[in-house]
């Protein structure tokens, strides 16, 4: 009989019973019809039972059929305890939910690889340096020319491809239609044929497109976009779409696996590179630098190379550095080329929640780990309770293999059925944390399909959680003594070692998620309580664009038709907000000397935003229309501390460069973060919104904000209405962008905010997890202890000594385990420190907390078997007995 029969017939149970029935009786009948004597037959034949086994052995897998019997018999203890076993699959489909949600997040970001030809041989360029902060920093912005040198010096090893930073930019499907938004981005025109990527309409970027600069408006669509934007039309090749001041003709659509190298970015437009008005810049680094590298190249000579030609490139250009220190200007020079492998893409979120994503995958499995010794430990103490059941099955002949498998035939069971709801969890918790990291103006999307790696990694989850589950009380099973069982002197105590063990080990990570999710919590409350120096409720921001420019009359005579607005409080003008990313900064000289070695920072800004932002004056005044830049300057505390320390600046002159302007300080404001929640307070110098050139005449400004303070509450209830005042004025300015302040704020702690939430959420479950199982483990000590308790009541032992009693051993699981808890926090905290904000994990409140947790779960826990042993009734016990 062949195997596959043998393994079938496990299954059909019955049937395949009545069927060696009636085969036995037809040896029999077959015999009687012969001539052989009724009786005589049968006793030749043997006795019925054993040929009923030895038919079955013959026709059934004897391994496969033992399992089933084991499957039925845990599914049935299973059901004697369902208020246990129901808390067991609820936090076992909580811990390996969270699991499998963490992967998903960590493969679609970080792990899988981009569909493209040769992602194996795909890397990433960047340059580590000491940043104008004393701190290492690592950079992967190039400037084309230094792009353009590199490829052709390592050209016949590698093909660079230029991809820029993806945008979301307005653009339009005809002149007078209305704008739109989409994420642009500009790249090698060879950079499809090197991935070998084909189109699925018309064509993609070639080479030849990517030759002259402005010689090749063309553009190609991701299919992403075409298929939510147009409908999947065929028709869209061929029309134009209007981006900035060009009009680009659609010549092709990618295909549907590509989206770009930006994992968490959907690229919805490809533009050629020499289609940027910045490639000619020397001194703008704009653009990310691939390299794919040829079959057999090493990579090693190959990092030197390039890092050859980009440090010739850097010491020319820093001939070309006015009014930056000597010192700066060596110690800017000084960078490490990195060539780092980029097969899965590579982006802003990904660095930012790198880190991020593997402290969440660590906290989950830290909970798993939680779960599974929880639901071990009462899987012990049924072993233990069914000693004698064990060594019985022992004596009459069951292996020790055979007990192994009967408990891990109860963990299968536990683990099936929690993978059930483990997977729904999942595919709700995945898409949640990532709309967490996700603001309005910055979608972030990701991949989360399930594939050949998620049912892997469920695979692996689930027999991992197999061993941890059927572990303990495997190796329980496995040590019984039958003859010591059977006799009843089974050691009362190793059982209560082994749960005790493995209770430690859960206060143990129990202690680490409190531990590292007070660190983030503690993180999110300063960085969201850090004082910010203005008021950014009622703000609301309007990102303006000038096609071609317009002169700062233009602009102000749109600032006063917005304080014509209904419901608008002030209006003033900056370059930018604050907080939103962008920068300008630049080394000052004072006094003729040589520029100072610390960068001072710079925010164009009109009369009158000062007092717009809610932004304290502490001495001199704000700036009058007539003023221009260079001409006078308001600066921050910090400014003035570190130019000009001990002195008062109003009055003082500095020069930004050597030859860029003189500024006179008019007046001093209090410090306001700059760019960043995160980074340190800056030397801010607001200068006037107006600027002239050398001749004295004002320059064009094509891009600058309107920060409107409004009287409602609600600042976006007035978007609409400030929106069409802008466009009725017909002067060539248009609002591309209207946002918060408040929202920017809120934008910053997006990291801090979903670890927090995340971590919190954690420790809230390991703590249940820990309190179920102290309350398990002592409640098996008392029970086990009943009689014990019960004399010694009997002989008059105080209640104080049965607290002492039966408490002392849990007290001391407890500590040995918070004490291990600590050491690993401890050392897990130097981890996750580069996410921390003013928060250190050796700081006082931060080691309070998790022991003082600990210590309400342990009392909390321990309670009720307390009060049940205090309650014994010793005349019952020592009758029963």
């Amino acid at each position: 009989m062949s195997m596959w029969s043998r393994m079938a017939n496990v299954f059909r149970g019955d049937r395949l019973s009545r069927e060696i029935e009636e085969e036995m009786r037809a040896h029999i009948d077959e015999a009687i019809a012969g001539g052989r004597d009724p009786e005589e037959a049968r006793r030749a034949f043997g006795p019925l039972p054993r040929q009923r086994e030895a038919g079955r052995a013959i026709r059934v897998s004897g391994w496969l059929d033992s399992l089933k019997w084991d499957l039925v018999f845990g599914w049935r203890q299973l059901l004697r305890n369902r208020a246990t076993t129901v808390a067991a699959v609820l936090s076992l489909a909580l811990a390996m939910g969270s699991c499998i949600a963490a992967f998903r997040l960590i493969d679609a970001l970080l792990w899988r690889p981009l569909p493209v030809a040769h992602a194996d041989r795909l890397y990433a360029l960047s340059r580590r340096f000491i940043g104008f902060d004393g701190k290492l920093n690592e950079y992967d912005a190039w400037a084309t020319p230094a792009f353009s040198l590199m490829r052709a010096a390592v050209k016949g090893q590698a093909e660079l491809i230029a991809v820029s930073f993806p945008h979301r930019a307005d653009l339009a499907y005809a002149p007078d239609a209305e704008m739109e938004k989409a994420e642009v981005q500009y790249v090698s025109g060879w950079m499809f044929s090197t991935f070998g990527l084909r189109p699925t309409l018309g064509r993609l970027l070639a080479a030849d497109d990517d030759r002259i600069p402005n010689a090749a408006p063309y553009a190609v669509l991701s299919w992403d976009y075409w298929n939510h934007r147009f409908g999947r039309d065929a028709g869209v090749v061929g029309r134009t779409v209007h981006i900035g001041d060009r009009a680009y003709e659609i010549v092709g659509v990618g295909p549907p696996s590509f989206t770009g190298t930006e994992r968490g970015i959907v690229t919805d437009i490809f533009l050629p590179l020499m289609m940027s008005p910045l490639v000619n810049q020397r001194h703008v680094v704009w653009q990310r630098t691939l390299v794919m590298v040829n079959p057999g190249v090493p990579i090693e000579p190959l990092r030197q190379k390039l890092a050859a030609v980009s440090r010739a490139f850097e010491l020319e250009r820093a001939r070309e550095f006015r009014g930056m220190n000597p010192q700066s200007v060596a110690r800017y020079l000084d960078q490490q080329i990195l060539m780092k492998p980029a097969n899965a893409g590579v982006s802003d979120i990904q660095q930012d929640y790198r880190r991020a994503l593997g402290i969440l995958g660590l906290l989950v499995a830290i909970v798993l780990l939680i779960a599974c010794v929880n639901v071990a430990n009462l899987m012990t103490a049924q072993a233990a309770s069914r000693a004698n059941e064990m060594a019985l099955r022992i004596s009459i002949g069951a292996g020790r293999r055979r007990l192994v498998q009967l408990i891990l035939a109860q963990s299968a069971i536990l683990a099936a059925l929690a993978s059930v709801p483990g997977a729904l969890f999942a595919a709700w918790f995945a898409p949640f944390v990532l709309g967490m990291i996700e603001s309005p103006d910055s979608p972030v999307r990701l991949d989360l399909s399930a594939d050949l790696h998620v049912a892997l990694f469920v695979a692996g989850l689930l027999g991992g959680v197999l061993v941890l589950l059927g572990l303990l009380p495997a190796l329980r099973a496995s040590s019984v003594r039958p003859v010591t069982a059977l006799k009843g002197g089974e050691n009362p105590h190793a059982p209560r070692r082994l749960m005790r063990g493995a209770m430690a080990l859960q206060v143990a990570f129990c202690f680490l998620v409190v531990f590292i999710s007070s660190l983030f919590v503690a993180t999110f409350e300063r960085l969201s309580h850090r004082p910010l120096g203005f008021s950014p409720d009622r703000l609301l921001l309007l990102d303006t664009v000038a096609r071609k420019g317009q002169p700062p009359v233009t602009w102000n005579q749109a600032a006063e038709a917005l304080r014509s607005v209904p419901g608008v409080e002030s209006v003033a003008i900056s370059a930018w907000p604050l907080l939103d990313g962008n920068a300008w900064h630049g080394f000052i000289s004072l006094n003729g000397a040589p520029p100072a070695p610390t960068p001072a920072f710079f925010l164009n800004v009109s009369p009158g935003w000062l007092q717009t932002m809610d932004i304290a004056m502490l001495q001199g005044r704000d700036f009058r229309p007539e003023e221009t830049t260079p001409g006078a300057a308001i600066v921050s505390e910090t400014f003035a501390q570190t130019f000009f320390p001990g002195q008062n600046p109003i009055g003082k002159t500095f020069l930004r460069g050597t030859d860029q302007g003189s500024f006179r300080i008019v007046g001093q404001v209090r410090d306001t973060p700059y760019r960043s929640l995160r980074e340190p307070v800056l030397p801010v110098a607001y200068v006037p919104f107006q600027q002239t050139d050398a001749a004295g005449a004002f320059r064009p400004e094509q891009r600058d904000t309107f920060v409107v303070r409004t009287i409602a509450a609600n600042p976006l209830a007035l978007a609409s209405a400030v929106r069409r005042t802008v466009a009725d004025l017909h002067t060539g300015l248009r609002v591309s962008n209207i946002r918060t302040q408040a929202g920017l704020v809120r934008d910053q702690t997006l990291r801090e905010r979903l670890l927090a939430v995340l971590a919190g959420f954690f420790a809230v479950v390991a703590l249940l997890l820990a309190g179920v199982g102290l309350y398990g483990v002592l409640n098996y000590s008392i029970v086990r202890r009943r009689r014990e308790i019960g004399i010694r009541l009997a002989v008059g032992s105080p209640r104080t000594g049965i607290v002492r009693l039966v408490t002392a051993e849990t007290a001391a699981t407890v500590a040995v385990g918070a004490c291990l808890g600590l050491a690993l926090g401890l050392a897990c905290s130097r981890y996750v420190g580069a996410l921390l904000f003013e928060v250190k994990g050796t700081d006082a409140d931060a080691l309070a907390l998790p022991a003082l947790v600990i210590l309400c779960t342990t009392i909390l826990a321990t309670l009720p078997p307390v009060v049940r042993a205090l309650h014994t009734d010793p005349t019952e016990i020592l009758r029963v007995e």
